[in-house]
């Protein structure tokens, strides 16, 4: 078996040292795409080969004469299909897009991971129009979970390509987007970091929105490190090959109630052990209580703000093309139909109104602590009728869409020992307050290896 695949910032650093070129990375990246016996086929809806190539042997090129390049030169990243890329179709994980032109420019969070000197590699298949936390596609084929291959389970997503590309090596980061989720559920179900950042601080402009008020662009990697180095690209950024400052004990409110309902066994018994861990470590955890969560059901009854928003984008597609749809997605969107004016302006209302209580009772905190999924992965075969594949989707999106909706960044870091099911820990942090939460998921990390 292959040695596990390094993390961003080691590939970075040891292209920087000269103990690796960047053409060797990306026909690492690209022999594990095609491997017959991987997932590539199903991670991947077009791959870049010429063209990432060509980019490695420029960044080489540029290194062997000393010239002065990015610090993520050379480092091979997957893109969502989500994101324009230049000379691409964007199909967003559809068919009523397969026939779209090429995108004529990149999007800017696209055109800032060039700037940096990252190498796209390809574009990851997901959720249809990102529509789901399951990660089930069905006219792309469905990537397996790495933790359980022979039982088939589900990625989670709707970034499901995304952290199969990185899991089983086929880039070191993953670009994905996340408007409830879409990053922290896969990052979670499949073992890896996965971040969701404060969702103004990153462009979405160049990218198929799910909702205007909610999406945001994210990424997957294998360490916090590697999603701050993301993050800073994504943003445009000076890229820093440091870790964040670490606090000496950061205070840390633990959620309980609405967040810990309906955690199955697994995830019940993983998440008392990592805080206990970061007890240990030094950490200051209070239980803390947010009753206000409890109305969230009743606010999004009518499909919250991903229904309205996504038909408003939908609807002259659906009038022409609605056989082209997965129908599960595509009722969805017609939920929108749901809402008046009245119901969406209401509902922009209360979440303000949510947001300032939110404030006043988080704050105080660095973090505040919650499983990311309630559930590990189930498998995709079990998923087959409506009935549990609402259920489960709604039950995955619970946790990570509460940071969505009150505007705040968050972050998924595996609390499982290794081996076992794969479990997330979600620390979600204070708006813009991005760079503190990197460096109280770094200490996190470190405490839950010890």
């Amino acid at each position: 078996m292959s040695a596990a695949p390094l993390s961003l910032l080691s590939m970075a650093q040891a292209l920087a040292d000269g103990t690796l070129r960047s053409r060797d990375l990306v026909e690492q990246a690209l022999h594990r795409i095609a491997d017959p016996n991987g997932e590539g086929a199903r991670t991947f809806v077009a791959v870049h080969a010429a063209s990432a190539r060509a980019a490695a042997d420029e960044s080489d090129r540029q290194r062997k004469q000393g010239l002065p390049v990015p610090p993520l030169s050379g480092v091979p990243v997957s893109i969502k299909d989500l994101l324009d890329e230049a000379g691409s179709v964007t199909r967003a994980g559809s068919r009523v897009l397969e026939q779209a032109a090429p995108a004529t420019q990149d999007a800017p969070a696209v055109a800032n991971l060039r700037k940096a000197g990252l190498i796209s590699v390809g574009r990851t298949n997901m959720t249809e129009f990102a529509f789901s936390g399951v990660g089930i596609n069905p006219h792309t084929g469905t990537p397996a979970n790495p933790w359980d291959r022979q039982n088939r389970r589900i990625p989670g997503g709707s970034s499901s390509g995304a952290a199969i590309s990185v899991s089983d090596g086929m880039a070191a980061i993953g670009i994905g987007s996340d408007t409830g989720g879409s990053c922290r559920i896969p990052a979670a179900l499949n073992g890896l970091v996965g971040y969701k950042p404060t969702a103004s601080r990153i462009s979405t402009a160049g990218t198929v929105p799910l909702s205007f008020t909610l999406d945001s662009i994210g990424s997957l990697g294998r360490t916090v490190s590697c999603c701050r180095a993301a993050d800073q690209a994504l943003s445009g950024q000076a890229i820093t090959l440091h870790n964040a400052t670490l606090p000496n004990a950061p205070r840390l409110g633990v959620l309980r109630t609405y967040v810990t309902e309906g955690l199955d066994d697994t995830v019940t018994r993983t998440y008392a052990q990592a805080l206990r861990r970061l007890e240990q470590a030094g950490a200051v955890l209070k239980d803390l209580s947010f009753p206000e969560l409890d109305t969230l059901p009743e606010i999004n009854a009518l499909g919250g703000f991903p229904a309205p928003e996504s038909l408003t984008w939908h609807a002259r597609l659906i009038e022409e093309h609605a056989d082209l749809y997965d129908p599960f997605v595509l009722k969805r969107i017609l939920r929108g139909k749901e809402q008046t004016a009245v119901n969406y302006i209401t509902l922009r209302l209360r979440r303000s109104a949510l947001i300032k209580k939110a404030a006043e009772i988080l704050d105080q905190y660095d973090a505040v602590l919650m499983p990311t999924a309630p559930i590990i992965a189930p498998r995709i075969d079990a998923l087959q009728d409506d009935k549990t594949y609402t259920a489960t989707n709604l039950l995955l999106l619970r946790n990570p869409t509460i940071t969505n909706f009150l505007d705040r960044c968050a972050i998924s870091l595996p609390c499982h020992e290794h081996g076992s099911a794969p479990v997330g820990l979600m620390a979600m942090g204070h708006p813009l307050g991005d760079e503190h939460l990197f460096g109280i998921a770094s200490w996190m990390e470190a405490a839950l290896c010890q």
